[in-house]
């Protein structure tokens, strides 16, 4: 099983705008979450997406490096809504951006799906749910950010 989801696609906008989209919880909490977050925009800083479906999910933030790189750990496998992401329970999620003749191209990596203290089982079933997220995610994400350019 590949530990990895990789996901790319080119936004018509600016990468200044893309940065907000993926970055500030107004947005967030809509293109993504669909029932709101919370982003404390800083390395340790938490943040928390919710899903009228599948309840809350805890994140912490890794790295940033604005404009280009914003990454965060998640928790949203066996204890949704209450596991602090850590060891054996959380994936990081990397949101890589960079400027094209047509816009931003963004580009999303999922990784540590084989770290999960679950079973392979389990692992394989997360990481392809996730993969199939990603794609409908990001395309929620293009379409949100063409109706607010």
């Amino acid at each position: 099983m590949s530990d990895t989801i990789e996901r790319e696609i080119t936004i018509a906008a600016p990468v200044e705008r893309v940065w907000e989209l993926i970055t500030r919880p107004e947005h967030v909490g809509t293109w993504f979450g669909d029932a709101g977050a919370e982003i404390d925009l800083r390395p340790g800083g938490a943040i928390t997406l919710r899903w009228e479906e599948y309840g809350t999910v805890q994140g912490r933030i890794e790295r940033i490096e604005p404009m280009t790189l914003f990454s965060y750990r998640w928790a949203p496998f066996d204890d949704p809504g209450r596991a602090e992401p850590g060891e054996g329970n959380s994936t990081l999620i990397e949101f890589m951006l960079s400027e094209t003749g047509d816009g931003t191209r963004l580009r999303v990596i999922e990784s540590g799906f084989s770290t999960l203290a679950t079973t392979s089982e389990r692992q394989r079933d997360l990481r392809q749910g996730n993969f199939d997220g990603w794609k409908q995610e990001l395309g929620e994400l293009a379409d949100y950010a063409h109706a607010r350019v």
